[in-house]
């Protein structure tokens, strides 16, 4: 991978190494060509009342090493003990092809990657919860 191409839409900010970026009045790509920057969409962005859900509190361990705020080394033992975790619940082919993808990515620190796959299985947990019926 030759680095991390981002399209931004009119207005769109970005968390580049603790620098929020803001987009112009126009749609944008931009080539993160430095290994390993700290990178995250604001609009992917999950605070921390919102980490009310399992696939959520991985997810946001994944988020804080993007945004600078937790060591990648110190995470990547939460990051994959969550994962593992979620695999025993999601065990449909589609969730656990997206529970390999993001260990992969974490083994590899590509942790946009792996908030990436992660954030695909937020609609599947969405839909587990749904169906539960409520007393």
């Amino acid at each position: 991978m030759t680095g991390l191409v981002l399209k931004l839409g009119p207005h769109e900010r970005v968390l580049i190494n603790g620098a929020v970026i803001e987009n112009g009045d126009k749609r944008s790509r931009l080539a993160i060509m430095t290994p390993n920057a700290h990178i995250l969409r604001l609009r992917d962005a999950i605070r921390p009342d919102e980490v009310n859900t399992p696939v959520r509190r991985v997810c946001y361990i994944a988020q804080l090493v993007l945004s600078g705020d937790a060591d990648p080394k110190e995470a990547r033992i939460q990051l994959l003990r969550g994962i593992e975790q979620l695999s025993q619940v999601l065990t449909d082919y589609d969730s656990r092809t997206l529970l390999s993808q993001a260990t992969a990515f974490v083994l590899d620190d590509q942790h946009y990657q792996v908030l990436k796959a992660l954030r695909s299985l937020l609609p599947r947990e969405e839909r587990l919860f749904a169906a539960v019926p409520h007393a």
